[in-house]
């Protein structure tokens, strides 16, 4: 659906039609551009939009299915670019993602939104409140978008670092807990996030060298700060990927240690069980010529010889660290 649909004229919103066609028609007319927000639209109802901007077949096809990487192309009616929006679900320890699809051209901008991970209600307020920004055109839309989607990811990085923390502190902690799922779904998570931000960094750095037609040259240095933030956002992932990689090896490393501790317990207590048990075993085959069978003072001996034995072997693994 439309979510909305306005003309700026000068930077400003003008009061024309709020019909596709005539908001087109006007901002032609009057020299401005004509901003389009839908929602997850069908194929039907983009098909009067695609009929209005002259779309190319390929563009609209991502639009409708989304499921796309993040790019950017050029046509010969304009620019099309995904962006992959982000937010994330502390409490489910995962990154949820959307889809933003922008057709650019020279009096134009269409934004497709699939998912709820970024609203761009504040994004349009915003520009409003800076006509001098929405004179340079769809361009000026185009980068406040881009700035809001990159803005966004900075909360996903403090998500997932604070989740990394977390396990980081269960790994080397005194209790025997093994979080190894926990890392893997966290490893995951940073993965598909690398995916959605690494490759707007390409589309990013053309847009500010000047290397895509229809960009207003005076937008090429806020370009330059959005590029910046994606490199630190990058710097980010790589950082998580390497720390989740080792935590699990040193969560791997914990548990070998805890199993073998478990060995060597188990094997001094068997140790400790097997000395009392082979003398009671010895002394209860019930031959007539076992010594000090006769006599009364054969039992205590015996159960005394077991403790003494038994005591011993546990005071010296008790000091080895075996107990």
């Amino acid at each position: 659906m439309i979510v909305d649909c306005a003309t700026y004229v000068g930077g400003r919103r003008a009061d024309v039609p709020t019909t596709i066609e005539g908001a087109h028609r006007r901002a032609e007319e009057l020299g401005g551009f004509v901003w389009i927000g839908l929602l997850e639209p069908t194929e039907d109802e983009f098909a009067a939009v695609t009929k209005e901007f002259d779309l190319h077949e390929l563009s609209v096809e991502d639009a409708i299915q989304a499921h796309q990487r993040p790019k950017l192309e050029v046509y010969d009616s304009g620019l099309f670019v995904v962006l992959k929006p982000a937010r994330y679900i502390d409490h489910d320890e995962v990154v949820e993602f959307g889809e933003i699809l922008l057709f650019i051209g020279e009096r134009f901008i269409l934004v497709v939104r699939h998912g709820e991970a970024t609203e761009l209600k504040t994004v349009r307020r915003s520009l409003e409140d800076r006509p001098d920004l929405l004179a340079m055109g769809p361009s000026a839309v185009l980068h406040a978008i881009m700035d809001r989607v990159v803005d966004a990811y900075d909360p996903v990085c403090e998500g997932l670092a604070k989740d990394i923390v977390e396990v980081e502190t269960e790994v080397f902690s005194d209790e025997a807990k093994n979080p190894t799922e926990r890392i893997y779904f966290l490893k995951r998570e940073v993965l598909e996030f690398q995916n959605a931000a690494r490759p707007l960094t390409e589309p990013v750095a053309r847009l500010m060298r000047g290397m895509v037609p229809a960009i207003e040259p005076d937008t090429h240095e806020y370009f330059r700060d959005v590029h910046d933030h994606l490199l630190r956002i990058g710097s980010h992932i790589e950082q998580y990927r390497d720390l989740l990689n080792s935590v699990l090896d040193a969560n791997m490393t914990q548990v070998g240690v805890r199993q073998n501790e478990d060995m060597r317990k188990i094997s001094a207590w068997v140790a400790v069980a097997v000395v009392p048990t082979l003398i009671a075993g010895i002394f209860g085959m019930n031959f007539s010529a076992m010594p000090g069978i006769h006599s009364s003072w054969g039992f205590p001996i015996v159960v005394v010889l077991m403790g003494t034995v038994a005591g011993t072997l546990y005071t010296l693994f008790r000091r080895s660290g075996w107990l």
